[in-house]
């Protein structure tokens, strides 16, 4: 009777995300991945105003969900510029900015006053420079992170999240989020998938601990990571919308044209 109670405890510990605590992650990442391709699965946002995820499966065919849950172990801000149109693979951008400030490349410099980050100097009246969030989650009963690209149309309802977050004195890391999508229309006529976030659950504090120490690895490895723009979003999903304010923009020659961000 003892063993079985034994046993029954164990499993128990062993469930969410206490199973990192069974899979020694200390630095598995550097040490794991040394001189590998960095790239991550991704969890993608479609174009057009669906409302479903298209997640990795567990066959490994992906699946079409309306909603998941994970923590976000750490996201920050990518942009990137091609001079030619991007057509996949690992080829890097001609200039790129992990952080949205400063950008290295061609033309590098301030990413604020960059003429190329400016709405209509792209596709459909969108910027030249794409600027996305770049968020690593980790879903429960896994110990490898996803990666999600938020587009520009989600990025002012994603600040609205850490904001309510930051106001109870809790971190993206320190709770479970529950993502979904909703349907979204600008004043052109154009439909687009809009990212949601509300808190799941907060984490245990022993979950919390080993989240920690993941997120610290995602952290130092994240410029690692190239840049992997998702082909599956229409640009037309993120034109004249400026990821700061959520305002709609008019393109060029329209009503109304203003300077904003940039999307990855």
């Amino acid at each position: 009777m003892a063993a079985n109670n034994k046993e029954t405890a164990l499993q128990a510990q062993n469930t969410g995300y206490l199973t990192l605590a069974t899979a020694g992650i200390g630095n598995m990442m550097g040490e794991e991945l040394e001189g590998l391709d960095a790239g991550f699965d991704r969890i993608k946002i479609p174009a057009g105003g669906s409302i479903m995820f298209e997640v990795p499966g567990e066959e490994g065919e992906p699946e079409a969900v309306k909603e998941f849950s994970a923590v976000i172990l750490y996201h920050h801000t990518l942009y990137a510029f091609y001079k030619n149109k991007y057509t996949g693979g690992n080829n890097p951008p001609d200039c790129a900015s992990f952080d949205g400030v400063e950008g290295f490349g061609d033309p590098g410099g301030k990413c604020k006053t960059c003429p190329l980050n400016q709405f209509g100097t792209g596709e459909n009246g969108a910027k030249a420079c794409k600027n996305r969030r770049r968020m690593f989650v980790l879903r429960e009963g896994e110990i490898f992170p996803l990666l999600l690209s938020l587009p520009t149309g989600s990025l002012k309802e994603f600040t609205r999240y850490i904001k309510r977050l930051l106001s109870k004195g809790r971190k993206s890391n320190a709770v479970v989020t529950r993502f979904s999508l909703k349907k979204a229309t600008s004043n052109t006529g154009v439909v687009y998938s809009q990212a949601q976030f509300a808190i799941d659950r907060p984490l245990a504090p022993e979950e919390y601990a080993l989240i920690e120490k993941l997120s610290d690895q995602v952290r130092a490895f994240s410029n690692r990571v190239a840049y992997d723009y998702d082909a599956s979003a229409s640009e037309s999903d993120d034109a004249y919308i400026d990821p700061e304010t959520g305002e709609i923009m008019a393109p060029l020659g329209g009503a109304g044209l203003a300077g904003g961000g940039a999307d990855v």
